[in-house]
């Protein structure tokens, strides 16, 4: 069975909307700063810490990528973006931008324990609402 998380971007959140390639670029800050704490601490943490390749399919273009990973206890995790529209509390409908990060049948714990922590990682950033594999929510933005 798949499991998926969603990062949504909500009136508090640092952008309103994102595209696929800004989410890469994320990843990849990701892997540059694991990188620079190896390097201070004389380990190889950059492959450790990330150990995916980004790929992306023509179907996929501009809407969703995968991370497949060679590595043992790795596999793939799956992202994408997408809009909703929901009604706010004042009753007035938007439309809502979300991140939703999926694992596949074939993903391993290894490939959870990981998604989580990019999850974290890219709501924090983005100062999300993160609504994490077993239901829970963290609230990123600035609250009330």
């Amino acid at each position: 069975m798949s499991e998926t998380a969603y990062i949504k971007l909500v009136p508090g959140s640092a952008q309103q909307t994102i595209t696929v390639d800004e989410i890469k670029g994320l990843l990849k800050e990701f892997k540059e700063n694991t990188t620079k704490t190896g390097h201070q601490l004389s380990w190889n943490y950059g492959e450790t810490a990330f150990p995916y390749e980004i790929k992306e399919t023509p179907e996929g273009k501009g809407r969703w990528f995968y991370l497949q990973s060679n590595v043992d206890r790795y596999n793939v995790i799956l992202f994408g973006v997408d809009q909703e529209k929901i009604v706010d509390e004042e009753n007035q409908e938007r439309i809502q931008t979300y991140i939703q990060i999926t694992l596949a049948e074939t993903s391993t714990y290894g490939d959870k324990n990981k998604a989580n922590e990019f999850c974290k990682y890219l709501s924090k950033k983005l100062k999300g609402e993160l609504h994490l594999f077993n239901g829970r929510i963290m609230y990123d933005y600035p609250r009330k």
